[in-house]
């Protein structure tokens, strides 16, 4: 990994405002720390408010000229910055898997998102389109088109922090427009190898070089992307609480956000599941990322007449999970992202002890060798009622609360019964449970799955969520629509000047 970081100049300093290829400074600095071991990995330099002003500026000038490039030509650059990805797989995950503590097949797939993403942002190139239509008017034509937003703000989490970056930055530039990122604080080494990565492949095409900036800060830089009026759409990734504010702030100017925020996600295992097939999604569902993706699986909802044997057989599985170290072979478990983190999952513990759950694989923190950093923890399994305050909640951590129902509907009733919206799934081979799970009196959630849990998710498909979760769509399926503005044209291509809805106006 060092020769990785020494191939693109991420050395011990690294700045981390860039228009491309070229690189500000700035005097404020902060440390990025890995979770794995507590090492600091790097110093980045943060951006300043000047900084932020250039970079607007540049990324203003850069739109004047891409918007201009054919889309089938912005896309074969996109497939080049795929290629550039290819090359530095390897190394790129596992430095995503060091950074944010995820295990490093999660790095690896990660990466191979940021690839499968360009893939796609490159066939479509070729396929946006609009809609002709009929006028009401004799000799006149009508039509739909799309053209291009301008500057796409993207705000994105620690917990993918190149895939969502990649997802957005696609489809905005092969949509025209030019982004500008603020990545999570706490990943900001894998944002400059990212933005390192995709500079290279610029200036081999003469891309200007602010079709993609990077503006490493803290909130006070997610905050002026999300009051700036030059800034039509931003994207933002995070919590329920950020999105309210960046929802707010950009509503109050009339500007566009695209927000994909938390999930409290339920798995429902009926008595015609298959358990084994179960059991793997529940599991992987919980504990991938340390349960801090937002398609976590947060609850399961058992049929009482299979909830002892699948208590069991998830008692056992979770005995035998591996935590530690997550660039080694064979580990289920990194850590989580900060000690910040840690002391949420604690104090969620204590509140649903303090609400009558019981727990039936006990949580903590992991301490002694392999675990200096004080971030690991053990992944845990409580009995709750399903109406417990904090089970209503979305806990960054590996936490899995589990619960009985009695018919279908009592546990579409249950799995609804939260405030967010995001991935749902349900384990059963009875056809009319599942069409009831995925009709219009099933799941509220962007995403409904059947047999497959809640986590992970194919870029064809687009992805986001209702109610807490936001309500936007990334990534595949019309998803680009959102990065584009919409017109309506009418052409007359007679010689008279007939109005619609019949009405004369004669002079």
């Amino acid at each position: 990994m060092q020769d990785f970081l020494n191939t693109l100049k991420i050395n011990e300093t690294n700045s981390g405002v860039s228009t491309g290829s070229h690189w500000f400074s700035s005097s404020i600095n902060t440390s990025s720390a890995s979770p794995v071991d507590g090492k600091t990995i790097g110093t980045v330099q943060l951006a300043s408010g000047s900084d932020y002003e250039t970079i607007i500026q540049e990324a203003q000038k850069a739109f004047a000229i891409w918007r201009s490039v054919p889309a089938p030509k912005r896309g074969d650059v996109i497939r080049q910055v795929g290629d550039g990805f290819r090359r530095y797989k390897k190394e790129l995950g596992s430095l995503i898997s060091y950074e944010t503590g995820k295990s490093l097949q999660e790095g690896l797939g990660e990466v191979q998102e940021v690839i499968d993403i360009c893939d796609f942002a490159s066939g479509l190139s070729r396929q946006i389109s609009g809609l002709t239509m009929h006028s009401e008017r004799p000799l006149h034509r009508m039509y739909e088109q799309y053209h291009p937003l301008g500057i796409v703000g993207i705000i994105t989490a620690f917990n993918f922090p190149a895939a969502v970056w990649a997802w957005n930055s696609a489809l905005a530039w092969v949509c025209g427009d030019v982004t500008v990122w603020k990545p999570s604080p706490k990943a900001p080494l894998t944002a400059i190898a990212c933005q390192k990565i995709t500079a290279e492949i610029f200036t081999l095409n003469q891309v200007p070089e602010a079709v993609s900036s990077l503006l490493c800060g803290n909130n006070d830089i997610g905050e002026l992307l999300s009051r700036d009026t030059r800034i039509p759409l931003v994207s933002a990734t995070g919590s329920t609480a950020m999105g309210r504010k960046v929802a707010v702030a950009v509503a109050q100017r009339l500007g566009r956000s695209l927000l994909e925020l938390g999930g409290n996600n339920a798995i429902i295992i009926t008595p015609d599941a298959d358990l084994q097939l179960a059991l793997t999604a529940s599991v992987f569902g919980a504990v991938g990322t340390a349960g801090q993706r937002c398609t976590s699986t947060r609850r399961l909802i058992i049929h009482s007449s299979i909830y002892d044997t699948f208590k069991n057989q998830l008692v056992k599985a979770y005995h035998q999970l591996k935590i530690g170290n997550p660039l080694e072979h064979g580990i289920h478990m990194g850590p989580l992202i900060d000690k910040a983190a840690v002391e949420g999952y604690l104090t969620a513990i204590d509140r649903c002890k303090e609400e009558g759950g019981a727990f039936l694989v006990e949580g903590g923190l992991l301490e002694g060798y392999g675990y200096e950093s004080g971030c690991y923890v053990k992944p845990c399994i409580a009995e709750v009622n399903p109406d417990l305050p904090i089970v209503r909640e979305e806990t960054f951590a590996p936490i899995l609360y589990i619960m009985k129902y009695e018919t279908i509907e009592e546990a579409i009733a249950i799995q609804n019964g939260v405030s967010q919206g995001l991935s749902s799934a349900i384990m059963s081979t009875n056809l009319r449970e599942t069409e009831l799970f995925l009709s219009s009196v099933g799941s509220d959630c962007g995403i409904a799955n059947v047999n497959i849990g809640t986590s992970g998710a194919e870029i064809g498909g687009a992805f986001g969520g209702e109610k807490d979760s936001g309500g936007g769509r990334e990534s595949g399926s019309d998803s680009w629509k959102a990065y584009m503005r919409r017109q309506t044209n009418t052409i007359n291509f007679g010689n008279q000047l007939p109005l619609a809805q019949g009405i004369k106006f004669d002079l």
